[in-house]
């Protein structure tokens, strides 16, 4: 079967990973935005946005807003979820092949990389690298457990991402791993004077 309709799959259901539902779900969204690094950001850029549970968390903190997924029917329950604001773009997108023009102060990748083989998941990394604005985060948030359909580990994934980046900050535990790397190594208490 194929990523694609794996995914069209799923999203028969509305809320197939129960982010709505699951306490852990709530936790590593609660846990993701704890640990940005900035508390506004002008650009930012979620890929796999699922059905917009996290796009409309992540919505106050940004200027603007891209949300992407494979998924047509995830894209339009992102739209959905994120209706009331105006300031975000929800939109199908199948990356690395399809790409968004200009760069991002912030991009959030959770719950992607896995599904893809290390060729494809070495030119993502590359791209998405290569969207950041200077100073800019990325962020990867996946899950740790393996499974099926995964076709690199959640460790593979981050080590693509980190390349040649400064890490940020790193929450890990048995299910889950949350990292965010810059090109900027200026840490938040050093950017407000404190060190």
């Amino acid at each position: 079967m194929s990523t694609a309709a794996y995914f069209d799959a799923l999203y028969t259901e509305p809320d197939p990973f129960q982010y709505r539902q699951r306490w852990y779900e709530a936790r590593k969204r609660a846990l993701t935005l704890a640990c940005l690094t900035h508390e506004r950001y002008a650009r930012a850029w979620e890929l796999g946005c699922s059905n917009g549970v996290m796009t409309a968390a992540l919505a106050p903190r940004c200027d603007a807003l891209l949300a992407t997924d494979l998924s047509a029917a995830a894209v339009e329950m992102a739209r959905a979820s994120t209706q009331a604001f105006t300031h975000v773009r929800v939109a199908q997108a199948e990356h690395p092949r399809e790409w968004p023009e200009g760069l991002f102060d912030l991009i959030l990748i959770s719950e992607v990389g896995y599904y893809l083989p290390a060729d494809a998941l070495a030119a993502l990394a590359n791209r998405l690298r290569g969207s950041l604005r200077p100073g800019g985060l990325l962020v990867g948030c996946h899950w740790r457990v393996p499974f099926a359909e995964a076709s690199s580990t959640t460790e593979q994934v981050h080590a693509a991402l980190a390349d040649g980046l400064v890490e940020q900050f790193t929450y890990r535990d048995p299910d889950v791993l949350l990292q965010a790397w810059s090109t900027d190594p200026t840490t938040v208490a050093a950017r407000e004077g404190l060190r």
